[in-house]
């Protein structure tokens, strides 16, 4: 069920609006999709025939060599520049797509370094000016991997120039930027142009199949949402100071390196937006050692010669209220001794229940309470089916993905809404919709956690509140 297919983004679910204006889950157009392509195409996709001495194609007929180009320039180069590397240089060897990725070109600061880095992972070209890289005529898609102060400085001028983009979470530093991208990308989608904000966990075939399971009424209606996500790097009082604890470059710590990233799945999940919360922040270590050099954020070393102020929150805790009024607790964490990058999530509603574990992240666990009681219990559903999402390009089943391979999912779905000039999901409107609860989260913890309402997004035809992208 929820098979991606090339009419639609995989992973996204997304409602449709049907003739009278009303919002369709999208679980059960997707299954209908699904169901569809199977009973029309053979269990196996073959492998086409083409003319002698090329390379076959799965599924298309279509050598590689001829499908139209799309180029791809990337602003970064360090861990997330990496992991959106790997997704580009591995997206067209594993699925059949519609147009071909090129690494045309990586951008970066540091010369030798980011000429070291495009030798590594395979782009062509290396810039040390952004404004340069989104120029060159060989450029259709610009991939940010920045921090988050150039995030709307080099989107703006990205969709000005006519580019496609993707830009790493979260969307902004502040809801005034987020704003300005959101309405850009808006007026770029009229010339065709896609925009689309990277919260690679929605890609996972486990928490895609979860959106399925929820949009098809699985759990029923929602009462509860519980999402943690918890890492120790930033424990030792020692660690330098790096841009990721400075609030100028970072916007925030944990809330918007980590919560944005729940907060994001937790309302695509739940298919619907939160609406309040009540917060409460803190920053445990407000001295650090300054860096001695340059440093990717997660990693660097102590400078003797002083120490420089943290300006941002160490720890995130908040709750909050879907539309519905369904009820959810947050927790983001840089300081959870023993926890690495552990992400969990549960949602409870009438009928049963759903839990993913990014640490088990090819399993669900599912409970249906309209079993007996007798033999009613969790269950665990291995997620490695050809028919789960995304996975019919992949291995047999049992054979499980990891983390680099949300990235892979996420370049397929971008190039899809390329290819049919498509709204991607999730837009520049839906980070939007996120900076605008990571502020809320700010402010209720600046008033000792009084209850504040998330500044409602305008409702428009191509809003998250009336296509379902949530």
């Amino acid at each position: 069920m929820g098979q991606p297919h090339q009419g639609e983004p995989a992973g996204a679910e997304a409602a449709r609006v049907d003739e009278t204006g009303a919002a369709a889950p999208a679980g059960d157009a997707a299954v209908r999709e699904a169901a569809a392509v199977r009973e029309a195409a053979p269990a196996e996709i073959a492998v086409r025939e083409t003319s002698a001495g090329s390379t076959p194609v799965r599924g298309s007929g279509v050598r590689e060599a001829d499908k139209p180009v799309l180029g791809v320039g990337m602003v970064g180069y360090a861990f997330m520049g990496a992991a959106h590397s790997q997704g580009w240089r591995t997206v067209g060897r594993v699925f059949d797509l519609p147009r071909r990725p090129v690494l045309a070109a990586v951008c970066g600061r540091d010369a030798e370094a980011v000429r070291a880095m495009a030798d590594r992972h395979g782009w062509a070209a290396a810039e040390t000016d952004w404004r340069a890289l989104i120029a060159r005529d060989d450029v259709d898609l610009v991939d940010i991997c920045t921090p988050g102060d150039s995030h709307a400085e080099i989107a703006l001028a990205a969709l000005a120039a006519g580019k496609h983009v993707l830009c790493e979470k979260p969307l902004a530093n502040t809801v005034e930027e987020a704003e300005a991208m959101a309405e850009a990308a808006e007026a770029a989608a009229a010339r065709g142009q896609v925009a689309m904000v990277g919260f690679n966990y929605r890609r996972l075939p486990a928490t895609s199949l979860a959106r399925t399971m929820v949009a098809e009424g699985r759990l029923g209606t929602l009462r509860h949402v519980r999402v943690t996500y918890l890492q120790d790097w930033l424990v030792d009082p020692e660690f330098p100071l790096t841009w990721r604890l400075r609030r100028e470059r970072a916007g925030s710590g944990a809330l918007g390196d980590l919560g944005a990233h729940i907060v994001d799945l937790a309302q695509y999940l739940a298919g619907e937006p939160v609406v309040g919360v009540s917060a409460l922040t803190e920053t445990f270590v407000r001295q650090r050692p300054l860096p001695a050099a340059a440093s990717s954020g997660l990693s660097a070393v102590p400078d003797a010669t002083g120490l420089g102020t943290v300006t941002v929150d160490d720890a995130a805790l908040f709750t909050g209220r879907f539309a519905s009024g369904a009820l959810a607790s947050f927790e983001a964490s840089r300081f959870a001794t023993g926890r690495k990058n552990a992400l969990r999530i549960e949602l409870n509603g009438e009928r049963g229940s759903l839990a993913f574990d990014l640490e088990r992240l090819n399993e669900l666990s599912y409970h249906d309470h309209t079993e007996p009681g007798t033999h009613a219990g969790f269950r665990r559903i291995l997620v490695t089916e050809p028919d789960h999402p995304y996975l019919e390009a992949w291995w047999p089943p049992g054979h499980g993905l990891g983390y680099e391979h949300t990235f892979t999912h996420q370049a397929h779905d971008l190039v899809q809404a390329v290819a049919a000039a498509r709204r991607p999901v999730p837009s520049f409107a839906d980070g939007l919709q996120v900076q605008r609860v990571l502020a809320a989260v700010e402010e209720s913890a600046e008033k000792n956690s009084v209850y504040t309402p998330v500044a409602a997004t305008p409702v428009t035809a191509t809003s998250p509140a009336v296509r379902g992208d949530l």
